[in-house]
């Protein structure tokens, strides 16, 4: 299937509706007026708010729960899939049994951003709060935009924007190779640590991996690379030799204040507000990009501050002189890292509890001796289970195993309902909630425990 051929799609159905990616790309076909549905295995606030917005969308694993006009192989119908739905599914089977057309998200979406120009953030870390800025920054700058974000904006109240179809902001997810899809006009990469060992083995890999991406940079295209990275590109960074850098960074009323050089020009006193340095750098490279682009450096400075930040990225849940909660995607060490970074910044001489739900078994073996180093700089730790997302179990992985490698008096597993009653009972300053998995899901009910 080609780039013309999706024009000439009118009916749409996904594998996997409830996937942030996913949604995304649902939302962008209902704009579009093409009929959309899909199946996903829970209902959650993502496959909630997609049926209000007029998205047929199921629970229930049978092609008898397929809307009739989806069951139809047809030219005019796409099936979307995302990597996570097993073979073992029903109506996946229905599908490819029935010779019906089937892409991967990673490949709509690179059809899709195939004909504008395309500005794409690549990285293990910072993806979509980059992603994010750089889409806010756009739009208050007047660009137009479509904008396919893997988390939703704390600005739009959304994971996709549209404005216009000149230019597409996407995330260049190295998860099973995705970003090879892509072939933007503008990208970034903000980090390489080894991740998604169950897809690449090994970090050497994973690095060969997003060096294939750059390759896919189209020619005359523009490549922005972390200060010391092992690629060649505009660096961006605190150092004193990257291209773009901030200067003079200062925390004040819960902002940063820096100096911004970039190759053009600089800016005096620009503000920031969502704390720690990964936060700073993710809106430097942000900044950057949208400046290759050609935007005015006054408009992008003044967005910048802005900029709200996205729901399950250091989001300030509650606020107060007595207590602070805190809520965060993190799930891999180094961003458990830059989470404790942030939190030590902007809430100095504060007792910090961390919850952490580890997301795959297979990440938390890899990881383990580094997960337990991130997390015993909290000052108090308490661990879920392990979420198994598209897993199944690795005997002798688990919560327990992680707990006995921290070295920290105050550390225990907890079960979503203890966790919840210890919480209600006992006295805390700051409580930071981090994970990838379900523990977004309980984000209210901890706020309410926490408050009560």
């Amino acid at each position: 299937m080609n780039a013309l051929d999706l024009k000439h799609i009118d009916k749409v159905y996904f594998l996997g509706i409830g996937g942030i990616g996913m949604s995304g790309l649902a939302r962008y076909f209902k704009f579009r007026g093409m009929e959309v549905a899909g199946y996903d295995r829970t209902a959650t606030s993502i496959t909630r708010a997609l049926q209000e917005e007029g998205v047929d969308v199921h629970y229930e694993d049978h092609p008898d729960s397929i809307p009739e006009a989806f069951r139809v192989n047809t030219p005019r119908l796409l099936v979307v899939y995302t990597p996570a739905i097993p073979q073992t599914n029903v109506e996946w089977n229905y599908f490819v049994d029935g010779g019906f057309a089937m892409l991967k998200r990673a490949e709509v979406l690179g059809l899709i951003t195939r004909d504008s120009k395309c500005l794409a953030v690549a990285g293990t870390h910072g993806k979509t709060t980059t992603s994010s800025i750089l889409a806010h920054l756009l739009k208050a700058s007047g660009y137009p935009i479509t904008a396919f974000l893997g988390g939703v904006s704390e600005n739009f109240n959304s994971n996709f924007l549209i404005e216009g179809e000149e230019i597409t902001v996407v995330e260049a997810d190295e998860f099973d190779r995705s970003f090879l899809q892509l072939d933007p006009d503008i990208a970034c990469v903000t980090s390489m640590d080894a991740d998604h060992l169950d897809i690449y083995g090994e970090k050497a890999v994973l690095e060969e991996g997003f060096r294939a991406f750059v390759k896919k940079i189209k020619p005359g295209g523009k490549l922005l690379v972390r200060y010391g990275l092992p690629l060649n590109g505009i660096t961006y960074g605190f150092e004193p030799e990257a291209d773009y850098r901030f200067e003079n960074i200062k925390i004040s009323n819960s902002a940063y204040t820096c100096d911004l050089v970039t190759p053009y020009g600089e800016a005096r006193e620009v503000v920031f507000r969502k704390p720690g340095q990964h936060n700073l750098l993710n809106a430097l490279v942000a900044l950057g990009m949208a400046v290759e682009l050609g935007a005015p450096l006054d408009r992008l400075t003044k967005a910048l501050e802005s900029f709200k930040g996205v729901k399950r990225r250091f989001s300030y849940q509650i606020f107060t002189p007595e207590l602070v909660y805190i809520d965060d995607y993190a799930h891999h060490p180094t961003e458990i890292e830059a989470v404790h970074e942030a939190v030590r910044s902007f809430h100095p001489d504060r007792r910090i509890t961390a919850v952490f739900q580890p997301h795959l078994y297979s990440r938390t073996r890899d990881f383990l001796e580094a997960f337990a180093g991130a997390l015993e700089k909290f000052d108090e730790i308490i661990l879920m289970e392990i979420y198994p997302a598209r897993e199944l179990p690795i005997p002798g992985i688990n919560a327990d195993l992680l707990l006995s490698k921290i070295e920290h008096p105050r550390k225990q597993v907890m079960t979503r309902e203890a966790l919840l009653g210890y919480l209600g009972k006992s006295q805390h300053e700051v409580v930071v909630s981090m994970g990838a998995g379900d523990i977004g899901a309980m984000v209210n009910d901890i706020k309410n425990v926490l408050i009560s």
